[in-house]
C-alpha cells in the first residue's frame, strides 16, 4: 500500500466502521473469535457426562486432560480476539513507526503460535474421541463433541490465516515519505546555490588615473632651479 506504514495511513485519520468491518483480517478475526466459543461453549456445556459413575467425567475417553486443554485454549483465543480487535481499531492512530512494529510482530507471534496450539488440540480430541467407548451417555453429546473438534480444525484455519496476514503487513514495512516534511527540497540532489559570478572579462575603464600623478605647466618646461 502506497503512502502507509504497516497497512495503516497516516496517523490522525478518521476511523470508518463499515471499512473496518469489510477488512479480511477483521473478518477473520470475528470467525476466530465465533470457532472459540464453540470450543469451549459446547464442552462446557456437554462435555462433561456420567458414565456408570456418579462422577462426571470428560466425554472424551473420561481424559479431564483433553477438555480442559480445550476449554483452556478456547477462552485464551476469546480474549485474544477481542484484544487484537481493539488494537486493529486503535492502530491507525498509532504514530510511532516503532509502536506499530511491535503490535505487528506481537500479532505475528501470537497468531503463529495459537495455530500451533490449535493443531495440538485438534490432534488431542479427535484422537482421544477415536478411543472412547460407545455407550448411550456418550452418543447423547455426541455432537458437541464432534463441534470440539471440528471447529478446533476451523480454527486452526483462521489464526493461519491471520498469521499469514501479519506477515504480509510486516513486509510492507513503512514508508518513510509520511514522514516527510516541507522543509526538504523535492530533488535529494539540488544542490545548494553558489555565489554570484562576474563575466570574467575585466574592464579597464573602472581604473582611474593613479591619485599622486602631477600635472606639469607647460609654461615651466625648461625652467631650472637655480642653485646657491
Amino acid at each position: 500500500m502506497e503512502g502507509s506504514s504497516f497497512g495503516a495511513g497516516r496517523a490522525g485519520a478518521g476511523f470508518d466502521p463499515v471499512e473496518f468491518l469489510k477488512q479480511p483480517q477483521t473478518i477473520l478475526r470475528i470467525l476466530s473469535w465465533v470457532f472459540s466459543i464453540v470450543v469451549f461453549g459446547s464442552i462446557i456445556n456437554e462435555g462433561y457426562i456420567n458414565i456408570r459413575t456418579p462422577e462426571i467425567h470428560c466425554i472424551y475417553n473420561s481424559n479431564d486432560g483433553a477438555c480442559n486443554y480445550a476449554i483452556s485454549i478456547g477462552l485464551i483465543a476469546f480474549f485474544a480476539c477481542v484484544f487484537f480487535l481493539f488494537l486493529d481499531i486503535y492502530f491507525p492512530q498509532i504514530s510511532s513507526v516503532k509502536d506499530r512494529k511491535r503490535a505487528v510482530l506481537l500479532d505475528m507471534g501470537f497468531s503463529g503460535i495459537w495455530s500451533f496450539m490449535w493443531f495440538v488440540c485438534f490432534c488431542f480430541l479427535a484422537n482421544q474421541w477415536q478411543v472412547t467407548e460407545k455407550v448411550p451417555e456418550v452418543d447423547q453429546a455426541a455432537d458437541a463433541a464432534r463441534a470440539g473438534i471440528a471447529f478446533s480444525f476451523f480454527s486452526i484455519l483462521s489464526w493461519v490465516a491471520l498469521t499469514f496476514k501479519a506477515m504480509q503487513r510486516y513486509r510492507l514495512g513503512t514508508d518513510m515519505s509520511l514522514f516527510a516534511t516541507d522543509q526538504f527540497a523535492t530533488a535529494p540532489s539540488t544542490g545548494y546555490p553558489g555565489y554570484p559570478t562576474g563575466s570574467g572579462i575585466e574592464n579597464t575603464e573602472t581604473y582611474q588615473s593613479p591619485p599622486f600623478t602631477e600635472n606639469v605647466d607647460p609654461s615651466l618646461k625648461g625652467y631650472q632651479v637655480p642653485s646657491y
